[in-house]
Parts: C-alpha cells; sequence; structure tokens
C-alpha cells in the first residue's frame, strides 16, 4: 500500500484526501465503514493524566517533550483494532442478555491494560447493527460508561481493541482472544470463568448463571449438587403485576377506569350476548356471596325489574368487588370486556417495564416458550400485550392462562 492509496479524514469525519481510481480490474476505492467508529474512539482522561505525568517526570521540559507528548496522544487516538475472530463473537452469544463480559482469577487478564491477575477484568457489550457506522452512538456511550476498559464487544460479530500504541492494542487483544477462548471452553466443561475458584455454574431456580445473570441458551444447562449438568427448561411461565408491568398501572390506571366506565358499559352493551353472560356470571357470584355473608354484596333484581334497577346493583357489587380486589372470574371477565372497549378507543395502553421486549424477544429467538398466567382473563392479558407501549408484544407468547384455564 502507497500513501496515495490512503484515505485521510478530519477530526469531524470529512474527506480531506481521497484516493483516485486505478484501472479494471482493481475495484474503485472505499472509505471503511468503520471510519465513524475509528473518530468516535477518543483518549480516556485516565490515559491522558497518564502519558503528562509520565512526561513531566523527565529531566527536560522543553518544548519538544511537549510535541513529543502530542504525538503521543495522537498516537494513541489511532491505535484502535477490530476483529472478528470466533472467541469474541461466540462469547457474546452464550448469555443473549448480558451487557458485560466479566472474568477473573486468569493468566492473560495481566497482560490487559490497567489488570492484574486478581482483578475482575471487565468488557461492555453492545448489539449489532446491520452496518458498522450504525454503532458509533452505542460505541462512544459504552467507552464513556466504562472509562478503564480497552475494548467493547459488538455481539455476533466481534471486539474492538485499543491501547497506547499498535503493539500494545495488537498484545491486548491477543489477550482479549485467549480470554474469550478460555470462557467458552469453562462453559462447555459447566464451569464459571466469572468466580475465583471457577466452580461449577450455579443453579438459580432452575436457571443457569454466569456474573449472576440469567444464563438463557436452550443448549445450556443448570449444574445440580451432584454435578451433573441438566438441561435447560424449554419454557418459562411469567405472571403480569409486578413482573411484567408495573403494579401501579394495574391499580392506578385499569381499575379506576373499569370502576368508572362499569355502569356506562353495562348500558351501552345490555343486550349483547356477551355481557349478558357478563351478568349471568355475576348474578351467580353474588348469590354465593350472599350466602356467605361477604360485605358489600347486594342482591341484584330479576329481568323485571327493569334495565337501570338491574345495572345500579351490577354497579355496586362490581366496586365492592374492585375494592376488595378479588380474584372471581366474574369479574376479570367483565373488566376485560370493559378494557376492550378502552383499548380500541385508545383510551387506554397497555405498559410492560422497559427490559421486557427485549427479553421476550431473545427468548423467543432462542426457542423458550413463553406464557402468561395471571388472576386477570385470557383477553385481559391479550389486551395489555397487545397494545403496549413497546407496540404488539404477543408474537413472543405463545399462551395465556387466567384462573378458569389451565
Amino acid at each position: 500500500m502507497e500513501p496515495e492509496d490512503m484515505y485521510i479524514l478530519s477530526g469531524d469525519g470529512s474527506m480531506i484526501f481521497s484516493p483516485s481510481p486505478k484501472p479494471y480490474p482493481h475495484k474503485p476505492p472505499k472509505c471503511s465503514d468503520c471510519a465513524p467508529l475509528f473518530l468516535k474512539h477518543h483518549v480516556p482522561f485516565s490515559l491522558i493524566l497518564y502519558l503528562i505525568s509520565f512526561y513531566a517526570k523527565m529531566s527536560t521540559y522543553g518544548v519538544g517533550n511537549l510535541v513529543l507528548l502530542l504525538l503521543h496522544i495522537i498516537c494513541v487516538m489511532l491505535e484502535l483494532l477490530s476483529s472478528h475472530g470466533m472467541e469474541s463473537c461466540l462469547v457474546t452469544m452464550i448469555n443473549p442478555l448480558s451487557k458485560e463480559f466479566r472474568i477473573t482469577h486468569m493468566e492473560m487478564i495481566k497482560g490487559i491494560q490497567g489488570h492484574g491477575y486478581y482483578d475482575e477484568l471487565v468488557i461492555p457489550i453492545i448489539e449489532n447493527t446491520a452496518y458498522e457506522n450504525e454503532l458509533t452512538d452505542s460505541l462512544a456511550k459504552a467507552i464513556e460508561a466504562y472509562p478503564k476498559t480497552t475494548a467493547v464487544l459488538v455481539r455476533n460479530r466481534g471486539v474492538y481493541v485499543w491501547g497506547y500504541s499498535w503493539i500494545s492494542a495488537k498484545t491486548q487483544a491477543e489477550c482479549y482472544h485467549y480470554l474469550f477462548d478460555a470462557a467458552i471452553k469453562l462453559h462447555l466443561l459447566g464451569l464459571d470463568w466469572s468466580t475465583p475458584d471457577h466452580g461449577p455454574i450455579q443453579n438459580v431456580k432452575g436457571i443457569s448463571g454466569v456474573n449472576g445473570r440469567i444464563n438463557l441458551s436452550t443448549k445450556a444447562g443448570t449444574v445440580d449438587s451432584n454435578y451433573k449438568i441438566e438441561p435447560f427448561p424449554r419454557c418459562i411461565v411469567l405472571d403480569i403485576e409486578g413482573t411484567t408491568t408495573p403494579i401501579s398501572f394495574v391499580t392506578d390506571v385499569l381499575f379506576p377506569y373499569a370502576r368508572n366506565n362499569v355502569g356506562r358499559h353495562l348500558s351501552a352493551t345490555y343486550a349483547s350476548a356477551g355481557t349478558q353472560d357478563d351478568i349471568k356470571l355475576l348474578r351467580s357470584q353474588v348469590q354465593d356471596d350472599l350466602k356467605q355473608g361477604i360485605i358489600g354484596a347486594v342482591p341484584i333484581p330479576s329481568e323485571d325489574a327493569g334495565k337501570e334497577e338491574v345495572i345500579a346493583a351490577l354497579v355496586a357489587n362490581v366496586e365492592t368487588m374492585i375494592k376488595a380486589d378479588r380474584k372471581v372470574t366474574a369479574l376479570k371477565q367483565l373488566q376485560g370486556h370493559k378494557w376492550r372497549t378502552g383499548f380500541e378507543n385508545n383510551e387506554l395502553e397497555g405498559v410492560v417495564f422497559d427490559d421486557v421486549p427485549e427479553a421476550l424477544e431473545k427468548w423467543h429467538a432462542l426457542g423458550v416458550k413463553v406464557y402468561i398466567y395471571s388472576s386477570g382473563s385470557r383477553l385481559a392479558q391479550r389486551l395489555i400485550f397487545g397494545n403496549s407501549n413497546s407496540g404488539d408484544l404477543r408474537k413472543y407468547l405463545s399462551g395465556f392462562f387466567d384462573t378458569a384455564v389451565g
């Protein structure tokens, strides 16, 4: 490669010089898609302090040393390596939800800048994108969040490594790949690479974990007290309140909506088959409540009493049940029908925790079937996940169970 074959870019990414096309069969020149990533890589403040302190100890404090210092910092900015080594790709796939790779008590950790044998090496993991230049922002955030790191893993892609010089970057890259390979082999043996003794991976409630995080690989196993690897569970059953959805959404949004709109809903849909079925279930439940002396239960007049009187009694019973948070099918079925109207009219939107969509997507990709079990009706469950603040999540769910099913 000759100097005229190289691209020259300014600090803001604009093109200063680009190579001229060569005759066929040479391909037209193309600047690397990784250029924004190299430009985004900056000198850690701790490194600058190190370099300043190093040159401050020198006996001569002339202009020449200042120039040397600046040149050294510039060189550091440029020593960034990108690797697609198989180990760096596979190690990010062992735990698809992990945002970090952690390892300790391994000899090659000493080859990583600022680390020793007893230290815990922590490397951030960012998600891959379709094109390298789309990694720019996430790479910059990772470098900022982990000022001590000299590498960033990209899931299913590889690793970026940097150092004081190209020799430092290359040496560290070799050490990183050794550690990634060691972690993969320890995992295959059912051993935890993140602990000092590298003992068996601990089984937490039937799910194997590394670094205290859930391991979701369907090919992974859990280690029992006899150090035998057991198959990973193929199904996960989730509750809604407090698990996928804030309890406050149910108590402060759904319940008040149902309570405030029960009369309007019954009046508007009174003659429909669905509402008549709801009323039939409520009559049966209230009769049982009256027999058991449930406080707040009031008799429901017969059909001959008139629509208004029947609805008034139904509303009184429903409000009492909601206030007591009764887990009865009659109430849950009616609530589901009322909430359906609210979702259809864009008066309601389901709420899930921020990490729920990512977890569901990765479980689904790994072939793990996820089911929902809740006291809320199956209709209500479908409405929450089908109209959530993260979009329609039902495609990641294999089934729904309530108190009348399963």
